[in-house]
């Protein structure tokens, strides 16, 4: 379940929030605030089982993977898909407590979470099904809080995968030589010698939606400071990726929870300042 490494929680969480805190124009309600933050928790890791049990013969051939329960023989598969129902039966409890929308919403996300693994046995852009599985959360956000999903849910989901292929690519890029020894396939390889530019490209493109969500739903300081905010790290980002180097790669992944952070100071800021 990789609680030892909380970097999939915060980038799950992180999104959930904005998307609870839009849609509530501020503070959400504390029922619905437990409720997500405890389904994040539980879905990551129903996500890092079932990720697990389909790569249990490609993890032991990746030097970062290899030490993995599975791969290592610690848990058996059949233990290991237990838990991740068990889990899944977990996040239907506290969806239940929700609404109508928000439950039938929630079985596509439990699709998402649970297919997305075995998308990158045959095609080079799983992080698109990542990107919609950890964004998923925005508009089920909005049918909890609201009771529908209005256009902006889907202006930050877009916002929000852009930014998933963003950071999965630099996580990619890490584990590119064993991902090839593998078969494994991603973006980064995809990608090849263009990975660098095109990941700008896709960093201008998140910017360019957030700057859109501003004038069109958020016009305040706060929200585009934090894009402002948000641009500064992503040349960060570039710099430290700029030589493909792996270990800088994952660094430069495990660094997005800051853009999360950015993000979500914008909006909570934004409506504070507007109560205020």
């Amino acid at each position: 379940m990789r609680f030892d490494r909380p970097i999939g929680i915060a980038l799950l969480l992180w999104p959930t929030w904005w998307g609870l805190w839009m849609a509530a124009g501020g503070l959400p309600s504390l029922k619905n605030l437990v409720i997500f933050t405890l389904g994040v928790i539980v879905m990551r890791a129903a996500g890092c089982v079932i990720n697990d049990y389909a790569d249990r013969h490609i993890d032991g051939q990746v030097e970062r993977t290899r030490s993995r329960p599975i791969a290592a023989g610690e848990i058996r598969p059949g233990q290991a898909l237990a838990l991740f129902f068990l889990l899944l039966l977990l996040a239907l409890v506290l969806v239940l407590l929700t609404n109508r929308l928000t439950v039938l919403m929630a079985f596509g996300g439990a699709l998402l979470a649970g297919t997305y693994p075995f998308f990158k046995r045959f095609t080079h852009f799983p992080q698109l099904v990542l990107g919609a599985a950890f964004g998923w959360a925005i508009p089920m956000a909005f049918a909890a809080e609201i009771g529908h999903v209005p256009a902006v849910a889907w202006w930050l989901f877009a916002a929000n995968l852009v930014w998933t292929v963003i950071y999965d690519t630099e996580y990619a890029m890490a584990d590119r030589a064993d991902d090839l020894r593998a078969g494994v396939k991603s973006t980064a390889i995809a990608f090849g010698r263009m990975d660098v530019p095109i990941i700008g490209a896709l960093m201008g493109l998140k910017l360019a939606l957030l700057i859109l969500i501003g004038l069109q739903f958020l016009l305040h300081l706060f929200f585009f400071t934090a894009v402002a905010m948000t641009f500064l790290h992503f040349q960060l980002q570039l710099w430290r990726i700029r030589e493909r180097n792996p270990a800088a790669c994952f660094q430069a992944f495990l660094s997005n929870h800051w853009v999360g952070l950015f993000i979500f100071g914008g909006i909570a800021g934004s409506f504070l300042k507007s109560q205020v």
